[in-house]
């Protein structure tokens, strides 16, 4: 729930929480998610097939085959940097992040001015 807050949802000036259905949505999504994720972990435990490489072959994998290994480390570092980007594009055009350093006790500002230099 604090990184609802820090993309600026929900918050108002100076920090205060003034709507608070972002909270309850991102709720509702974590108990589907969780819920979703026990029906598949019940599901291949007790019906699934013994081994994916039965049904799917895409999901199949060997610890030795570098190939493969190398093929979901980089599926999982795009899906990570595309996050990123979102995180980006939400910051600089879509309404801004919420800046704990801002005058007043903090509040929702639009990065216009980004930069890469740590020292900054």
């Amino acid at each position: 729930l604090p990184h609802i807050a820090t993309l600026g949802y929900g918050i108002g000036p100076g920090g205060e929480v003034i709507d608070t259905f972002p909270y309850f949505v991102s709720g509702v999504l974590h108990l589907i998610s969780s819920a979703v994720l026990g029906f598949g972990g019940v599901y291949h435990s007790l019906i699934g097939p013994e081994t994916l490489e039965e049904s799917f072959p895409f999901f199949g994998y060997v610890w030795k085959d570098k190939n493969k290994m190398t093929n979901i480390l980089g599926y999982h570092l795009i899906i990570l940097g595309l996050g990123a980007w979102l995180l980006v594009w939400k910051a600089m055009y879509f309404g801004g992040i919420y800046d704990t350093w801002a005058p007043g006790g903090g509040d929702i500002r639009v990065i216009t001015n980004p930069t890469t230099n740590a020292a900054v």
